[in-house]
């Protein structure tokens, strides 16, 4: 398996024992839960105060990171149009701090075991935890590889080739103008999958 610096994971609808069985396959040591609120209806394991004893049980630590790196920003001025804008949280110093922390924390851990960051989404590409925090990580120079449902871990440079395909075109990311394209892939996949507000949720609706 390549050497992944960080995982990541979406918990979607699955079950505890095989939650925690993949996070152990993939040599995860720490979850970062990235959620803005740590709370699931319909899956209550997956809520921050009954996943941490889980985790614990099987030797995974449980790192709260929804305030520095969640995906609902408070601030007004992190919408854009009522859509949080990725590109303007990303710009934040609390932001870049919560990425220094989540450094520290990875390391704390030794050379064998991973930090994972996970949200909900089963889908990379459906959530911040790829477009936004995977994104500056790699941007940094980490090797993130993101959790897939069926337990395969996928190369967050692939996942960008797929988003790229998604937004009509697949040359190397390395050809000239290949950047912009890539930027404006992401730009427009956060738009459509970020976090909404309450006023571009009631106009999305007709209300």
């Amino acid at each position: 398996m390549t050497a992944f610096d960080f995982l990541t994971v979406g918990h979607s609808n699955m079950a505890a024992d095989r939650f925690i069985a993949m996070l152990g396959a993939a040599g995860a040591g720490a979850i970062a839960d990235i959620r803005t609120t740590p709370f699931s209806r319909f899956c209550p394991w997956f809520s921050g105060k009954n996943l941490a004893p889980l985790l614990q049980r099987s030797g995974i630590g449980y790192l709260p990171y929804g305030e520095a790196l969640g995906g609902r920003p408070r601030r007004p001025e992190l919408y854009c149009d009522g859509v949080a804008d990725y590109e303007a949280m990303a710009r934040q110093d609390d932001f870049r701090a919560g990425l220094d922390r989540l450094a520290a924390d990875a390391a704390s851990l030794g050379p064998h075991r991973r930090v994972c960051l996970m949200c909900a989404e089963r889908e990379p590409l459906d959530c911040h935890r790829c477009l936004l925090v995977g994104r500056a990580l790699a941007e940094r120079g980490a090797h993130v590889g993101h959790i897939l449902h069926d337990g395969t871990v996928e190369p967050h440079a692939a996942t960008e080739q797929r988003l790229l395909r998604l937004a009509g075109g697949e040359r190397d990311l390395f050809t000239p103008g290949q950047q912009m394209r890539i930027a404006a892939a992401y730009r427009r996949r956060s738009r459509a999958v970020a976090y909404r507000g309450a006023g571009a949720r009631a106009a999305q609706e007709g209300r």
